[in-house]
């Protein structure tokens, strides 16, 4: 993978020109007290470095005559490396990850002006590290003020996102033989929580033996906090206590990815509790299906991102008007967004290195984004009939006997030259495959 690390970095420092752009390593996250969680590195500084190490700085310098490439490190410390595990140093730094030169993070203020005094400008995302924040922007403003005699020195600074979501938006070979991966356990997980579950069981019951095939496959754990949500538990869209025993007529709501190798899958099933979809479940559950199909067939490339939303939402609400739940014409209602308190999120989001990974969905109120080979999507349309759910007055009350069924149905989609792959369509989703 190192030579693709040497190649982003190289593409996007064709992008920045003579600027200097700079990338923070993800901080330590604390669980409680002095014990803190796993180390996951931040997702744009591991896309430009493979470096999974915190207290870390890149430096990316187009302009340098010999030092391009620039990594601050934690220095190597035995007594520490005992405790908290292996430093690489700056001596691996260059070795291993391939940079020009490398230094000890402690001497980032003494060494970064050589790297930004003939840049034009700094290319930084302002990021949730204040304290870093503050000591990029000291250098910024160090550097206006001699600015007059020197003429040179940056003069804007410029967020990174923009260019780094562009180009993390189309997988490589690489990036989607790891998502494959990351899409295969996930599916042989969904596929034995499915067989797995009866009447009686506990909602954790399921997670732990869906986290179980993650770790098992050799996955990093899950993508996002798995969500097991049983019965009315599946009208919360981000449900993730998952402690309620699970009965018999009732639907079964888990929203669970793993993460394989920094990138993730995200899949998402509903199905009976005791095999057996009862026929108000079932009637819902077949229009979600349908707005389902319906909006990968729009997966292609030259549609839009819109275009997958749009067709979803329009076959969500002609269903809810057959069943009577919504009534009025089916434009109106859509333009109204009437149909929001049963179907209250997108259809679609990026996916990658982050779960809900970056790049535009919109360029300007008139350019949606148009869809190309390479990226991801998922694909997950939903009806949550949620209980005390406050409607318009020239709404219908929500006959009770729909009241408290939860479906969301999610597939991992990629664009292909010439239309689509589901990643993760070994999963059932059909009536006659979810009953037993």
């Amino acid at each position: 993978m190192q030579a693709e690390y040497r190649q982003r970095r190289q593409q996007l420092m064709a992008k920045i020109g003579n600027g200097t752009a700079i990338f923070r390593s993800a901080p330590m996250a604390v669980m409680h007290n002095d014990v803190e969680y796993a180390y996951r590195q931040d997702s744009d500084f591991f896309y430009l470095t493979g470096f999974n190490e915190s207290e870390a700085v890149a430096v990316l310098v187009p302009h340098h005559a010999e030092h391009q490439f620039v990594l601050f490190v934690q220095p190597k410390d035995r007594e520490k490396e005992v405790w908290t595990g292996y430093r690489c140093g700056v001596d691996v730094a260059k070795e291993i990850y391939g940079a020009d030169e490398a230094y000890t993070i402690g001497e980032l203020d003494e060494k970064l002006p050589q790297y930004l005094e003939k840049a034009d400008r700094i290319y930084y995302h302002l990021g949730r590290d204040r304290n870093f924040n503050d000591q990029i922007l000291g250098h910024y403003q160090s550097l206006l003020r001699t600015y007059p005699k020197r003429g040179t020195g940056p003069i804007a600074i410029e967020d990174t996102g923009p260019i780094l979501g562009s180009m993390r938006l189309i997988k490589s070979e690489a990036e989607l033989e790891l998502m494959r991966q990351a899409a295969a356990i996930a599916t042989e997980a969904h596929n034995h929580a499915i067989e797995f579950t009866k009447p009686g069981r506990y909602e954790y019951e399921i997670q732990a033996e869906i986290e179980h095939i993650f770790r098992l496959r050799g996955g990093m754990g899950p993508a996002y906090p798995s969500i097991v949500a049983s019965g009315v538990n599946a009208c919360v869209l981000h449900y993730i206590e998952n402690v309620r025993q699970m009965q018999d007529g009732e639907l079964l709501l888990i929203d669970a990815g793993c993460a394989y190798g920094y990138y993730n899958s995200d899949i998402t099933r509903t199905f009976p509790v005791g095999g057996k979809f009862t026929p108000e479940q079932k009637i819902l559950y077949e229009i979600v299906l349908s707005a389902q199909k319906q909006a990968i067939a729009q997966v292609k490339p030259g549609n839009t991102f819109k275009s997958v939303h749009d067709t979803a939402v329009r076959v969500l609400t002609e269903g809810l008007v057959e069943l009577g739940i919504l009534k009025g014409e089916i434009d109106k209602l859509i333009e109204e967004e009437k149909y929001k308190p049963y179907y209250m999120h997108r259809t679609s989001h990026w996916l990658g290195l982050d779960v809900h990974d970056v790049g535009v969905y919109q360029h300007g109120e008139d350019k949606p984004q148009i869809l190309q080979p390479g990226q991801i999507l998922t694909v997950e349309p939903g009806l949550y009939i949620v209980p005390d759910t406050k409607l318009a007055e020239d709404q219908p009350e929500t006959d009770p006997r729909w009241v408290g069924i939860g479906i969301r149905i999610e597939d991992d989609v990629l664009v292909t030259s010439n239309g689509h792959e589901v990643l993760t369509s070994s999963v059932p989703k059909e009536v006659d495959k979810l009953e037993r």
